[in-house]
């Protein structure tokens, strides 16, 4: 790599235009790939079209109309071929004329101007000057004009006063809410009577309703042991107590689930134990809010040695047995 041929492709060399005259900043990358791999005289460039395109990032379409472009404006030439690949010379004794950094300088400068003038102008529509002034001590007394304002006051009497005339554009507020006339005139009132006004009395809150106290853990053991005693699997004592307490506090009445405990080992009395679930997996998917099983009905089976007919299209011996 040589930092002369990478000084001149960066900074010293022309600008390629592409068709339609604007700046190629596609070859120009190119360029800077191909001064990478270029000798300090600009000779001996020969890295393959998939090389630039690893170094650039462009499809391989792409990086050969680069070329194309950058041969046709004369910033490299065609000097041979080494392993198949074509090998460049970059045309270092052009140069870059000094026009294009004050025509930059130009642009920068055109751009800061408009942007402050922009800015100037949306600061000179926000303010404007109010043309009247309303005076507001006396009914029927109103000022226009405050340039021409002198000491001398005419009473304009089928003129409105200043509390009902509407306000205008400019005189809005900040929050853009305009005061309603009844709260106009409210404002005007004098301080003595508004002091001297009886204050509203307070409404009187609700009384909230106490919340029901929070079972203790002592009365949770002292329902959980009556749990205990009734369920007819005691294994994993812990964690039985742990789910037990979940359950309460999901809202579970205790004592219901005592008695489901309690119906739980009459059904599984008799049975095989090992289908019995544990005590904390039967409160954590909450069995004890399941319907018991009905009982099993008595199978009924025929008297004495009669035999159902297997044959009903043969009806012989069925007059015979009669």
């Amino acid at each position: 790599m040589s930092t002369d041929a990478m000084t001149w492709a960066m900074d010293r060399a022309p600008m390629p235009r592409t068709e339609k005259g604007k700046p190629d900043t596609t070859g120009r990358h190119v360029l800077q790939v191909l001064a990478e791999y270029a000798n300090p005289d600009g000779t001996n460039a020969h890295p393959s079209v998939l090389r630039i395109q690893f170094r650039s990032g462009y499809d391989r379409t792409t990086v050969q109309r680069a070329l194309r472009r950058l041969e046709k404006s004369g910033l490299i030439r065609r000097d041979g071929s080494v392993d198949g690949r074509t090998r460049w010379r970059l045309a270092m004794e052009l140069v870059r004329p000094e026009s294009d950094w004050t025509d930059l300088e130009r642009e920068e400068n055109d751009f800061r101007a408009a942007a402050a003038e922009r800015k100037r102008r949306s600061r000179s529509r926000g303010v404007t000057g109010a043309e009247s002034v309303t005076v507001t001590d006396s009914k029927g007394v109103t000022v226009t004009d405050a340039e021409s304002v002198t000491g001398d006051v005419t009473d304009s009497a089928p003129s409105r006063h200043a509390l009902n005339a509407s306000p205008s554009r400019t005189e809005r507020r900040p929050n853009h809410q305009q005061p309603s006339v009844n709260q106009l005139h409210k404002d005007s009132s004098s301080p003595t009577a508004q002091e001297d006004a009886p204050a509203p009395a307070a409404e009187p809150k609700p009384a909230s309703k106490p919340r029901p106290a929070k079972p203790t853990a002592d009365e949770h053991l002292e329902a959980f042991g009556a749990f205990w005693l009734n369920y007819p699997k005691k294994r994993a004592r812990e964690e039985a107590r742990k789910a037990w307490i979940a359950a309460t506090g999901r809202g579970a009445d205790p004592q219901h689930i005592v008695t489901a405990a309690a119906s739980y080992a009459k059904e599984r009395a008799g049975e095989d134990p090992k289908y019995t679930k544990y005590p904390a997996t039967w409160l954590n998917k909450g069995c004890y809010d399941d319907e018991p099983d009905q009982p099993a009905r008595p199978h009924l089976r025929a008297v004495g040695d009669y035999q159902p007919w297997r044959n009903p299209e043969d009806h012989s011996g069925y007059y015979e047995e009669l």
